[in-house]
């Protein structure tokens, strides 16, 4: 029988924190500037404290994680097997990113396809 995983942090990895959910606004709430994720309609100051915070980290993970695929997809689009590689200029390009921050992104990208490879 196999041991179970140690925890991240017993491992010393920083464990990840798990985001609050991003709930979708309507339409209509969402053409009002003044309204975001129903802040605004909280009087309780600790309590939109908590909400707030909850937001922000929950964005801060999205981002997070969006820029991880964006690294990904362009170390994918880099990768130098595919007949129809794209140069770092045209990631960079396309991502609107300069030619020098796209070569960084396809080498993180690159890190994180072999780090998820089962070895």
């Amino acid at each position: 029988m196999t041991e179970p995983n140690p925890a991240p942090e017993s491992r010393g990895e920083p464990r990840r924190m798990r985001p609050a959910p991003l709930l979708f606004e309507p339409s209509e709430a969402a053409a009002d500037p003044e309204h975001f994720f129903d802040l605004e309609s909280i009087e309780d100051p600790g309590e939109l404290l908590g909400r707030a915070t909850e937001l922000a980290t929950a964005f801060r993970a999205a981002a997070d994680r969006a820029m991880e695929f964006q690294a990904v997809a362009a170390a994918q689009l880099a990768d130098p097997k595919r007949f129809d590689r794209l140069t770092d200029e045209a990631i960079a390009e396309r991502a609107e990113w300069t030619a020098d921050y796209a070569r960084k992104m396809i080498e993180f990208g690159r890190e994180l396809l072999a780090d998820s490879t089962p070895r």
